[in-house]
């Protein structure tokens, strides 16, 4: 079973390991995503993903466990490793990205690996070693502000410099359309004199990504986001029968309903779309609920009174509501909330709802390990990087999770749509 596995991807939260396994499976891959390192028997599969909570986790720890992750998925026999962060690069000056690099290109004594955040089909490009998300250089966007993660930088390579140990190459688009034995001499010349060192390619277009993965493809330890995924996987399908490709049914019977607490503009607008469409839907208060006037079964009881409609529960606001609610306690605020809604979802599975809908990327996370599922097979996608998803150990459930910055406007509308199974 285990030479079937042709790549093995560690991802440093939920939805970037969802969002990796959707471009893997969209490319006939058959993918199972875990959440954490699995135990027991792993079914038949192409691809593994694994997610870890590893983005904002102390350094130490984040290697540790991400180290754990890539060696078991090396004692699986996988063939390419995989190390999935963010396309806006999410990382502070003493962030996780350089150090999970460097101890993977250590262990395992791989010479070098790329660093290609770049996903062009949401506008996430790296041109010049700059990346760019919408035409805007990081640094200028929307990112500058994150409360956990600010991008104070654009250039990828002056990014990893204050927590990365080697030195980086930018391989610019004159030197990518070079043949691969040019790039590889340009490469390995640099890399002459050097213990370890990253590359970063520019990526703009999906031709980029084709030559990226012609060109390095084939080394054993890759990184980025989910963009380059797509192309790798089409290299290796060739190899895999068409036995190995059942596509998981994204629809089942059962209720639907929509939760949202990312406060992303993409997201947004995605609740201003639904509730124009007519569905109904419930604003959290989070000072209401840090008071204890809100209450959770205040919450059900309006889910439980309209349990024949598919409604929205969400706490988003403007990034300005955000930052004067946070002045009553950021942390308790953000795990209220988080709590609140994972509790809700839970009271929904064990009611009779079997399609959630959560946006998010800590919303997610803690919908995911309140539920307790932690294996996962991967449909087809709503939108570029979310796909629907089904536990393995409750295969009438459909599942979709949501970065806050993904999916069109009428996304809910979508996800609602193609999860739900006409009579």
């Amino acid at each position: 079973m285990s030479s079937n596995i042709l790549i093995g991807c560690v991802a440093d939260d939920f939805t970037g390991a969802s969002d990796a396994a959707s471009f893997l499976i969209n490319k006939g891959l058959r993918t199972i995503l875990f959440n954490g390192i699995p135990e027991g028997d792993v079914p038949n599969c192409n691809a593994i993903v694994i997610a870890l909570k590893s983005r904002t986790q102390n350094t130490k720890d984040a290697v540790n466990d991400s180290m754990k992750a890539f060696k078991w998925l090396k004692d699986m026999g996988v063939k390419h490793l995989y190390f999935k962060y963010c396309s806006t690069f999410d990382s502070t000056k003493e962030g996780n990205i350089g150090p999970v690099t460097d101890a993977v290109l250590e262990n395992f004594e791989e010479k070098y690996t790329i660093l290609c955040p770049a996903l062009p089909v949401n506008k996430r490009t790296v041109k010049n070693g700059i990346l760019y998300v919408d035409g805007v250089p990081l640094s200028e966007t929307h990112m500058k502000n994150h409360p956990l993660t600010p991008m104070w930088e654009s250039e990828i390579a002056k990014l990893m410099e204050p927590q990365g140990k080697y030195k980086t190459i930018n391989l610019n688009e004159e030197m990518l359309k070079k043949s691969k034995s040019e790039i590889l001499d340009i490469i390995n010349d640099f890399g002459k004199d050097k213990e370890h060192f990253y590359v970063v390619p520019d990526y703009t277009t999906d031709e980029d990504g084709k030559k990226i993965a012609d060109v390095f493809g084939d080394i054993g330890f890759l990184t980025g986001g989910s963009g380059i995924l797509g192309p790798i996987a089409e290299k290796y399908k060739e190899s895999i029968s068409d036995s190995d490709n059942k596509i998981l049914d994204t629809s089942t019977e059962g209720k639907g309903i929509v939760f949202a607490g990312s406060c992303s503009k993409a997201t947004l607008g995605q609740i201003e779309d639904f509730k124009a469409k007519g569905y109904k839907s419930y604003k959290i208060d989070p000072i209401k609920l840090l008071k204890g006037e809100e209450t959770v079964d205040n919450l059900w009881n309006f889910i439980k009174e309209n349990s024949d409609d598919e409604v929205l529960i969400y706490s988003s606001d403007t990034a300005s509501n955000v930052v004067e609610i946070q002045k009553s306690g950021k942390e308790e605020i953000a795990e209220l909330l988080e709590g609140a809604t994972s509790e809700l979802a839970d009271r929904c599975v064990k009611f009779g709802y079997t399609r959630i809908i959560v946006a998010g990327g800590e919303t997610s996370s803690a919908v995911v390990k309140k539920l307790g599922y932690n294996s996962f097979e991967i449909g087809e996608s709503i939108a570029p990087g979310v796909p629907v998803m089904a536990p393995l150990s409750d295969m009438r459930i459909r599942i979709v999770l949501k970065s806050g910055n993904f999916g069109q406007e009428d996304f809910f509308d979508r996800a609602l749509n193609a999860t739900r199974k006409e009579k």
